[in-house]
């Protein structure tokens, strides 16, 4: 049976865990080549990348550090060697450094805005240089999909975040912007933005029951979202069953940004 996803090539930035290798493996499951982009944890990557093979699918595991041109550049060199183009790229390197805004050091806040948000400039302005170089292809209606993924944090403020949360809102008007200006040329950009999910990254907020209750308080659907959420998303997104979907942040968050703290102060 024919996969939403059959034929294409798919790059996923910071795809070694977490809710990148979540969505790297749901595109492969949907029949994407997949390109796993990795900053460290090498191994991690290669072991999702032989997973996939042996599950009869196609996937690489490249380094590269997103916020550095040249080895953006390499990332992309890799996908046209080994897979000749490339359909879907998934811009979703990201990381956190936490503080309170007077602790928090210069190096901290340019780290974060760094990979978040230049890191997502310069892996799409990558992508639309290569979907205009390489044409249209039968794949997919589109000449290429981007998705950027964000976080309930482009719209939620998040006090001792200040870095992150400020990475998340430009993420938010930078595809907005992108997605205006090359929508005429059939380029498909939209973001994603996860509300709690579960990945080691935020195992402190639910590694205990007392931690897990204090967290579904914000969640009004009553559960933690699992990388699988994200990645069913993804493949909705990166396919022609949302042709029409066009500079849309698309939330996966359990209701998180209704703010649950007013439903019963109406």
């Amino acid at each position: 049976m024919e996969k939403l996803l059959d034929h294409q090539v798919a790059l996923i930035t910071g795809a070694s865990s977490g809710i990148g290798s979540g969505v790297a493996q749901a595109l492969a499951n949907a029949g994407a080549a997949v390109v796993l982009n990795y900053h460290s944890h090498g191994e991690a990557a290669e072991a999702l990348a032989d997973k996939i093979g042996k599950a009869g699918g196609r996937a690489i595991a490249v380094q590269a550090d997103v916020a550095d041109p040249a080895q953006v550049e390499k990332m992309f060199d890799a996908c046209r060697k080994h897979f000749e183009s490339v359909d879907i790229v998934i811009a979703n390197s990201g990381v956190q450094k936490d503080n309170a805004f007077t602790d928090m050091t210069l190096d901290d806040w340019k780290a974060v805005l760094a990979t978040n948000l230049t890191g997502q400039f310069l892996t799409t302005q990558a992508a639309v240089k290569e979907f205009r170089r390489r044409g249209p292809r039968p794949v997919s209606k589109a000449l290429g999909k981007i998705i950027c993924m964000s976080s309930v944090h482009e719209l939620i403020p998040w006090g001792g975040h200040v870095n992150y949360a400020a990475s998340k809102g430009g993420i938010q008007m930078f595809m907005k912007s992108l997605a205006q200006e090359v929508a005429p040329e059939r380029i498909r950009v939209n973001s994603i933005a996860p509300g709690a999910i579960r990945t080691p990254i935020n195992k402190d907020a639910w590694d205990t029951e007392a931690a897990l209750e204090k967290l579904l308080k914000l969640i009004p659907y009553g559960r933690m979202g699992e990388t699988e959420d994200i990645g069913k998303a993804a493949v909705w997104l990166a396919s022609d069953e949302s042709d029409y979907v066009v500079g849309t942040t698309l939330f996966v968050d359990g209701g998180m940004t209704l703010y649950p703290g007013f439903a019963d102060n109406g």
